[in-house]
This record gives C-alpha cells, sequence and structure tokens, in this order.
C-alpha cells in the first residue's frame, strides 16, 4: 500500500473549512471534514483513482471529489501527499 501524507497546508485547508462552516453548525463542520478525510481513505490501496487535475495536466497530481471540494494530491517516489483540500467554486491556483 502506498503511504498517504497529509501536508501541512492541506490540514490548514480542513481545519479552516471546518471553522467556516462551525460559526453555522458545529454538527455539520465536524461531518464534512470526517467527509473530506474519508474521501482519501481508498487512495492508498488505488492511488491512481483520482482524476489528472486539468488546470495541471501533470499524471502525478490527481483531484478527488468530496462534495464542493476538490482534494488534491501528488504521486511522489511511491507516495500519496495531499497538496490542498480546495472550494469547487473557487479557482485553483496552479502553483502545487
Amino acid at each position: 500500500m502506498t503511504p498517504l501524507i497529509w501536508t501541512r497546508r492541506a490540514i490548514e485547508d480542513v481545519l479552516s473549512i471546518q471553522q467556516f462552516i462551525a460559526k453555522d453548525s458545529s454538527h455539520y463542520a465536524q461531518l464534512v471534514s470526517q467527509q473530506l478525510i474519508a474521501a482519501v481513505e481508498r487512495l492508498p490501496a488505488f492511488p491512481q483513482s483520482g482524476r489528472i487535475v486539468p488546470e495541471v495536466n501533470d499524471p502525478a497530481i490527481r483531484e478527488v471529489i468530496q462534495g464542493a471540494y476538490r482534494i488534491v494530491y501528488r504521486l511522489i517516489q511511491g507516495e500519496i501527499h495531499i497538496l490542498t483540500v480546495h472550494h469547487a467554486a473557487r479557482l485553483l491556483r496552479v502553483e502545487l
């Protein structure tokens, strides 16, 4: 199985999303963060199961869609690095 590594940026993204949603509902904030984390649980077994990020068009940079969020990851030397968790309505910065 391929190791899964969350970058600091991706962790901060999830925490920021959780804090934003918690302003209206702490229960829903917790639920959304759990769903985001669960969405990448299959990646160690199937690292190429995410689609290639269209803005980058690099087979090593892929994403998993979970609700309104894009979970972007990079395959690096036999590891999966979760790079960012990004709201799909916002433009994705290509400097990954």
